[in-house]
């Protein structure tokens, strides 16, 4: 496993799954957990390894990990958005969504406790050549686009789908959307003038603006994870921050079946439905998005052959796929 936020994540151990519980105080809560290897990390947080002394259950336990890079002032912010990941995620009951088990506060910082995820993320199945089969991608976003639904249905916009924020079992068909760590209640009410958070290359055009964004933006970035699980590319690509931005606000991505001409119309227009620029004409939500996903599944070739890389395709930045923080005032700015 590499890659993402959450690489080298391990495999939940056997048996029952604890209840999740209330935010613990700090003598009762920490002290039950007992860390081990750290398994990621990231601008925000460090995840490690953990037993549950109480369940004997091995867990994923997350710590707010604050970097240089973060100014005096955003600290404060910083805390309570980790906190309300907790307070978003806690409730979140489905399948398919990493489910949070325990948060707390402490002297030494916040803290969350979540199950552990088996698999890999879906990064490592973007590359041509090691693409996913066709009838399975189309299997996966729609399982996406149903777990999103549910998310959006209780308030919680993600904010940052991509596809290393997502786990994948192969074995076990088991699929899990991970860190909610800059998810925020949808009724806007714990805002922050100056601060968008997001993957540039997966944020909708009135994300990417700064706007207040609802379900639908996630449903844009669910599209460019398909486009691109699908082709080994992204809709939009190019070396300069600003010419990312402009074609994410402004420029239709390629049809896919330009780079996969074998693929029925039908998911063409459905691609294109998802990465509309305007989140009225979009998917109005993830049931709709999924029903149509499985409409398509009938009309796919028996046989498809994998995308292959293009001669001097272009190349995005690596930067462009990390977690930033945009100053509206000056949108080409990766602090």
């Amino acid at each position: 496993m590499a890659g993402g936020f959450w690489n080298k994540m391990l495999g939940r151990a056997a048996g029952q799954r604890p209840e999740p519980v209330a935010a613990s105080t700090e003598s009762a809560g920490l002290a039950r957990y007992e860390l081990g290897v750290e398994l990621g990390r990231g601008a925000m947080a460090v995840v490690h390894q953990a037993l549950d002394t109480q369940t004997q259950q091995q867990v994923a336990v997350k710590r707010l990990h604050l970097q240089r890079d973060f100014a005096a002032e955003d600290l404060v912010d910083v805390r309570a958005r980790f906190m309300r990941e907790a307070s978003a995620v806690r409730h979140l009951q489905h399948p398919d969504i990493l489910q949070v088990l325990d948060a707390g506060e402490s002297t030494q910082g916040a803290w969350i406790v979540m199950d552990l995820a088996r698999g890999q993320d879906l990064s490592h199945f973007t590359r041509p050549g090691r693409l996913l089969p066709v009838r399975e991608v189309l299997q996966i976003a729609a399982r996406l686009a149903r777990a999103l639904h549910y998310a959006h249905s209780q308030g919680v916009v993600h904010r940052d789908i991509k596809p290393a924020n997502v786990m994948l079992d192969r074995s076990s068909l088991a699929l899990k959307i991970m860190d909610f760590g800059i998810a925020r209640i949808a009724d806007g009410t714990r805002t922050r003038t100056g601060l968008v958070l997001g993957t540039p290359s997966f944020m909708s055009p009135e994300q990417l603006a700064g706007l207040k964004v609802d379900g639908r933006s996630d449903l844009y970035s669910l599209g460019v994870l398909l486009y691109q699980l699908l082709t080994g590319r992204l809709p939009h690509q190019s070396d300069s921050m600003a010419a990312l931005m402009n074609q994410i606000a402004n420029q239709a991505p390629p049809d896919v079946r330009h780079f996969r001409p074998e693929l029925p119309e039908s998911l063409a227009l459905v691609l294109a439905l998802a990465l509309e620029k305007r989140p009225e004409l979009r998917y109005a939500n993830g049931e709709q998005f999924a029903q149509d996903l499985e409409l398509i599944l009938p009309q796919l070739p028996a046989d498809v052959a994998p995308a292959q890389a293009l001669p001097g395709e272009e190349k995005t930045d690596p930067a462009f796929a990390q977690t930033l923080r945009l100053k509206p005032h000056d949108p080409g700015e990766n602090s």
